[in-house]
């Protein structure tokens, strides 16, 4: 098969390790950038052109999208469909997850324990301040609707402090979650990686002290964990409900129960291969192989 990961950084380490399984296995990788493609939207014809050639040679597609570039990654994965190729982390799944006020509604519908969340369109000084006390009141956590690697989230330890926070995301014309905080995971979570509708590794993550959040990018460190059947079930059932079929679903206990507090679309290989030591990459390339050769690909749909 002819494999294409779509990256815009050929030299990241998921990337380079994608790109080392497919080939491995005997298949040819190629890295693609999705930002150097052109979609061409002809009436029956859909193609993409990169560096002056049409890619229509491609079994399936890989996307590692980036969260800046979002939409246009999105367009050249979802022309990739459209030309019947088959992809691991469909256009419209995408969208869902990397916009957290949808994905957190659409995990909420499919009943998955999710940490109290309050979105409001730039309420007044006094609605802010009964927002943060109906999601169990200082300290709350408030994030950017869109947002990766814990950029665009701050902890408020004040009503005081999380009023300023507020106010300056809609100076700046951005839209915010108010999330309730829990402290009892200090600053720790759960990451389980899913590949094809189940649970191929997963790690535990702690941030470094004094940080609330754990994601590895900053600084945080990784151990390799035994899921209970319970939050083998939850991630599985999360990245159902968004339509992943590859995803990193991040998940927290609580004292009234396991959380879920976002599911990636483009999760990072190096700190659960790293911690787990179980070769993620080639479990990505055997799904792929799995679908194409049984023709259980996904249906198109935009």
């Amino acid at each position: 098969m002819r494999i294409a990961i779509l990256s815009a950084n050929p030299s990241l380490y998921s990337t380079q390790r994608l790109l080392e399984a497919a080939n491995r296995r005997g298949h040819e990788g190629v890295i693609v950038n999705h930002l150097n493609c052109h979609v061409m939207i002809e009436g029956g014809k859909p193609s993409v052109l990169y560096e002056g050639q049409e890619l229509n040679s491609f079994d399936a597609i890989v996307p590692r999208i980036g969260a800046s570039v979002t939409d246009y990654g999105c367009a050249v994965v979802r022309q990739f469909e459209m030309m019947n190729v088959f992809t691991t982390g469909k256009s419209q799944a995408i969208m869902r997850a990397r916009n957290k006020l949808r994905s957190l509604q659409v995990l909420s519908k499919a009943g998955v324990g999710l940490p109290k969340t309050m979105f409001a369109n730039h309420p007044k000084n006094g609605d802010i301040t009964q927002l943060i006390h109906l999601v169990g009141g200082p300290p709350v956590v408030i994030k950017l609707l869109e947002g990766t690697q814990g950029i665009g989230v701050v902890l408020a330890e004040t009503t005081k402090a999380a009023k300023s926070t507020i106010e300056a995301f809609y100076g700046l014309k951005k839209n915010v979650l108010i999330q309730e905080f829990i402290a009892e995971a200090k600053g720790s979570d759960i990451r389980a990686f899913v590949v094809g509708g189940r649970v191929v590794g997963a790690i535990k993550r702690q941030g470094l002290e004094g940080d609330f959040r754990s994601n590895l990018h900053r600084g945080g460190n990784a151990v390799a964990v035994d899921l209970t059947p319970h939050e083998e079930q939850t991630a599985i059932a999360a990245a159902r409900a968004l339509g992943l079929k590859v995803a990193g679903v991040d998940m927290l206990p609580s004292d009234r129960g396991l959380l879920v507090l976002e599911v990636n679309s483009s999760p990072g290989l190096e700190g659960v291969e790293n911690a787990t030591g179980i070769d993620i990459a080639a479990q990505i390339i055997t799904y792929i192989e799995d679908k194409i050769r049984t023709d259980e690909g996904d249906t198109v749909g935009v």
